[in-house]
């Protein structure tokens, strides 16, 4: 069957519009290779030039951060989540208003 990847608003471009999309992998660094292949530009944005997850991406494994499992070396199976959320940040916090 594959992992079901949730792609977030900003990146829906590049997987036509889909807000999911299945893909095989058997770790979430070959989701990513899968995902790229599939629809090219992908890795670009999740990693960096040495491949590393950029540090304003975060990826979760069924619910869990994979930066608290084995990282882009965690292990996937058939009919797992993998969700990328990219990190908010911005606006200006406590700033008041006359």
């Amino acid at each position: 069957m594959g992992v079901r990847v949730r792609i977030p608003g900003p990146l829906r471009r590049l997987a036509d519009g889909n807000a999911e999309v299945i893909v095989e992998g058997s770790t979430v660094a070959e989701v990513i290779d899968a995902l790229d292949k599939k629809y090219p530009g992908f890795k670009q944005r999740l990693c960096d030039e040495q491949g590393n997850l950029r540090q304003f991406i975060n990826i979760y494994h069924n619910d869990m951060d994979i930066r608290f499992a084995e990282g882009l070396a965690t292990k996937v199976a058939d009919n797992d989540d993998i969700s990328i959320i990219p990190a908010v940040a911005g606006g200006i916090y406590g700033k008041k208003t006359a």
